[in-house]
This record gives structure tokens, C-alpha cells and sequence, in this order.
């Protein structure tokens, strides 16, 4: 007995020509892979369990966030939404990135000491019995009790107040008290970048009482500017914030005012 050939038939040449033959009378335009069916099948993925791997999806929407990040979200959501009051309004002025870079420029000429630098001054100065004491180095001021009272006493040259502290109740009413005593202040982006001029987490206010001679001509030109654009501009601590309604419900008024529409036009055809 002779033993079968269990390999693959060759393939028949002559069918292979007639499709060839027969793809050449039809269109000319196909593609290699339509002029060659048998080289290409088709293999559609099966994503169930243990087959495929899934590709890959934003699931930003699914994950739960912290509760400080929610918070923050809802309360921006919040502040647009709402009719918000001009008292409150007026934190969402503030400086732009150029002149923001210039202030803190400025500022980071006058970080008060740390502890290990005040000692170190002090223990100097004790040493030296000709020198004194000496005369205490210009420095920022923080502290929003400190800060008033020198708002008070018009001992402060420039104010500068963050735009995100919370509760907003601690600042609210300081520029209303800088308008009233003439003192020029400015709203800053982030209490954490004030705080860090201070050497704390963060800071609600920051104030200039004084300068060295090199850089007054700067701070005369930031209180001339900021004075004509925070306590002479009333429409920056006047003004209602804008009611910025959400993606439903301006599709709920749209289609409130279609139908409105379509009734008037239905009553203008009678």
C-alpha cells in the first residue's frame, strides 16, 4: 500500500489566472489587497474576557477625585453660575502674567529673614559693642492684623492681596479700607506664591512699607499704575459678575425660545 500525501494540494493555477483574468475586465482603480483576496482575510478582535487587549480609554470621568479637588471644581462652577456680588466680584481682576513677574521681581528683594539669619544678624551685632544694635533690615510685611493697622496709619506704600483665599471673608473688605485711606494695592494670583515670599505655606496679604533708593522709582511706578487701575477704576469693584449658565440649561433655552418662535409664526399665519 502506498502512503497518502498529507501535504497541501498545490493550489489550481488555472482558477487562480480566471479571477486574475476577471478582476483585470472589471475595475482598474482596486486596491493590491482587493486584487489579491486570498493573501488577505479578515480578522475582527474579540474584546471579551481573556481574548484581546482593550484599548486604551479617557476615563478622566470615572475617577474619583479628592474631596478638596471636588470642592475647588464645584466652587468655580458656583462663582460662575451665580449673580456674584461686586464685593466678591472684584478678585477675579487681577494683574496679568508681565506685570505679576515684575512685582514678584521686586519682592523677592525684600523676603524678611528666616530665624537662622536673625540670629546670626543679632549675634553680630551683639559681638560688635560699636556697631549696636543696628537699624533693622527693610523687609515685607504679613500678617492681615498687621497689615491693617499700617493700612490705618498710612504706613504701607503698596498692598498686595491674593485672589483665591478662602474664606473670602478675611480679605473682603480690605479694598474697600485701601480705597478709603489712599493706599495703592493690587489682586495677585495664588496665596501659596505670596506665602512663599514669607517663608510660609501661604498668605492672604502682603505689604511694602519701605525701599532702598535703587528700587523706589519702581515702586513709585507700580503704585502710579496700580492705584489708576484698582482704587480709581470703579468699574473693577463695581461691576456684578457675569451669570455664565451651563451646557444644559442653555439648551433648554434654546429650545424654550424655537418653540416660542414656532408659536409666534404659527399665530402670524392665521
Amino acid at each position: 500500500k502506498t502512503k497518502k500525501n498529507k501535504t497541501n494540494p498545490t493550489p489550481d493555477l488555472s482558477s487562480i489566472i480566471m479571477v486574475k483574468n476577471s478582476q483585470k475586465k472589471g475595475k482598474k482603480s482596486q486596491s493590491y489587497a482587493d486584487q489579491h483576496p486570498w493573501l488577505f482575510k479578515a480578522a475582527p478582535r474579540n474584546f471579551g474576557i481573556g481574548r484581546a487587549i482593550q484599548p486604551k480609554r479617557d476615563m478622566t470621568r470615572f475617577v474619583k477625585w479628592p474631596r478638596y479637588v471636588r470642592v475647588q471644581r464645584q466652587r468655580a462652577v458656583l462663582y460662575s453660575r451665580l449673580k456674584v456680588p461686586p464685593s466678591i466680584a472684584q478678585f477675579t481682576h487681577t494683574l496679568d502674567r508681565n506685570q505679576a513677574t515684575n512685582v514678584f521681581r521686586l519682592l523677592s528683594h525684600y523676603r524678611p529673614e528666616t530665624k537662622v539669619e536673625k540670629k546670626q544678624r543679632l549675634t553680630a551685632a551683639a559681638n560688635d559693642d560699636s556697631q549696636g544694635k543696628g537699624a533693622k533690615p527693610v523687609v515685607l510685611k504679613y500678617g492681615i492684623n498687621h497689615i491693617t493697622t499700617l493700612v490705618e496709619q498710612k504706613k504701607a506704600k503698596l498692598v498686595i492681596i491674593a485672589h483665591d483665599v478662602d474664606p473670602i471673608e478675611l480679605v473682603v473688605w480690605l479694598p474697600a479700607l485701601c480705597r478709603k485711606m489712599d493706599v495703592p494695592y493690587c489682586i495677585v494670583k495664588s496665596k501659596a506664591r505670596l506665602g512663599a515670599l514669607v517663608h510660609k505655606k501661604n498668605s492672604a496679604v502682603i505689604a511694602v512699607t519701605a525701599v532702598d533708593k535703587a528700587d523706589k522709582h519702581k515702586l513709585d511706578s507700580f503704585c502710579a499704575n496700580f492705584k489708576a487701575q484698582f482704587n480709581d477704576n470703579s468699574d473693577a469693584w463695581r461691576f456684578w459678575g457675569s451669570k455664565v449658565l451651563g451646557e444644559k440649561t442653555n439648551f433648554r433655552v434654546a429650545a424654550r425660545e424655537k418653540a416660542v418662535q414656532a408659536e409666534l409664526a404659527k399665530k402670524a399665519s392665521y
